[in-house]
C-alpha cells in the first residue's frame, strides 16, 4: 500500500485500537511498512481486510480495516498470536 494513505479516524476507532495499546502513529506505520493481508471478509455489506505488519519499532501489529471513501478506517488493531508473529517474520525472511 502507498505511504501517503490518509485514515479515517474517529473516537470510536481510536479507543478501540487503543484500548490494545496501539496508537494511530503505529497503524500508520504498519501500513508504510507494507503489510501482508491475511483475510478478507464482508460483514454487514462492508467490506474488512485484516493485515499483519510491523512499525517502526518492530513491534508486529495485526490491523482490521476496511476503506471509507479515499481512507483507510482502521477498526481495531492488536498484538498477533506468537505462531502469526513468526510466520509473519518468516515472510518478510527476517
Amino acid at each position: 500500500m502507498e505511504s501517503d494513505l490518509t485514515f479515517d479516524w474517529d473516537p470510536a476507532n481510536t479507543r478501540h485500537v487503543g484500548r490494545h495499546g496501539v496508537t494511530q502513529i503505529e497503524v500508520g506505520e504498519v501500513f508504510a511498512n507494507e503489510a501482508v493481508d491475511i483475510d478478507y471478509q464482508v460483514i454487514e455489506g462492508e467490506a474488512r481486510w485484516t493485515s499483519v505488519g510491523h512499525t517502526a519499532a518492530m513491534r508486529i501489529l495485526v490491523v482490521v480495516w476496511t476503506m471509507r471513501a479515499n481512507s483507510v478506517r482502521p477498526i481495531t488493531a492488536f498484538e498477533p498470536g506468537k505462531r502469526l508473529a513468526s510466520d509473519y517474520l518468516k515472510q518478510k525472511g527476517w
